[in-house]
């Protein structure tokens, strides 16, 4: 039993991260239509950014999350701005957007890399990293349980976004038809803007969660990314809460999954799992 209630405390942990990285990423699909590669690029931004500021310039460490967290959302608007609005002014395939975004992940995965080189770097830490709490026979450190609590708090805040501000309401009028948003006088291109900022914002908040509890490194972002698509498919691609179940379920089975086999299977579960639903439900749990 106790092994039982440690898979589950682990699976519900890893899925709170799957599921950020699912909500930013189908905030963005969600409104533009195309795989952003350059997103995960961000995730490390978030975390070097804290570990710049924190341990090379010498800020508060909460300060630094803030700051961290949006120098991540500017950088991801700033992208979008640069690269994403004149392809689409030019009505860019979504291929060539696709490559687009590559190109992105590729120029700041690099940069971030001879700025801090790629050596492992771990983050000076909020709470007390040894302290642990035991919940029926399982156990679960405190910074896991900030990384739980802050994934619930960001869910819940877009939660109410989407419900009850006209921004939200844009979003979502945006992702159902951008040529109609258009017709009846939304700014399109500011609002994707704004979903840019907040999609690559929780990206870096990611990358500074991560951070704090195993370390960062310059590639840390893509194999994340691909776990969030992985939750985004299954949950409903597009589908913003879909992406959470989705991210939950997923963390649940890959923890159950290795249970009797070694850790190395956790991603050969993961894109099983994500080639079952391709088979038989490509819509996912959600649909749009």
């Amino acid at each position: 039993m106790d092994i039982f209630i440690q898979l589950t405390l682990n699976g519900i942990i890893a899925g709170s991260i799957y599921a950020l990285v699912a909500l930013g990423f189908n905030l963005i699909y969600g409104t533009v239509r195309f795989f952003d590669l350059g997103y995960s690029a961000l995730i490390a931004v978030g975390g070097y950014a804290v570990f710049f500021l924190s341990r090379q310039v010498g800020l508060p460490l909460l300060l630094s999350i803030l700051i961290g967290t949006l120098v991540a959302g500017v950088v991801g608007y700033i992208i979008y701005q640069l690269v994403y609005v004149p392809l689409r002014k030019r009505k860019a395939s979504n291929m060539v957007l696709l490559v687009a975004s590559l190109g992105i992940f590729t120029v700041v995965q690099a940069v971030v890399a001879i700025l801090f080189s790629s050596q492992f770097r771990t983050l000076s830490r909020p709470v007390d990293a040894q302290r642990i709490f035991y919940v029926f026979g399982g156990s679960i450190t405190e910074i896991q349980v900030m990384i739980l609590a802050t994934s619930v708090v960001v869910m819940f805040a877009l939660a109410m976004i989407f419900r009850f501000t006209l921004l939200g309401k844009s979003i979502r009028a945006i992702g159902d038809n951008e040529e109609v948003s258009k017709i009846v006088g939304i700014n399109t291109s500011r609002i994707i803007g704004y979903v840019f900022f907040i999609g690559s914002a929780i990206a870096g908040l990611v990358g500074i969660l991560v951070g704090f509890d195993t370390g960062i490194n310059p590639t840390m972002g893509f194999s994340l990314l691909l776990k969030g698509v992985v939750a985004s498919i299954i949950g409903g691609v597009g589908n913003v809460y879909g992406g959470v179940i989705g991210a939950l379920f997923l963390g649940l089975i890959e923890n159950y999954g290795i249970w009797h086999i070694g850790t190395e299977w956790k991603d050969a579960i993961a894109f099983g799992l994500l080639i079952l639903f391709l088979l038989f439900r490509p819509q996912g749990i959600f649909k749009k």
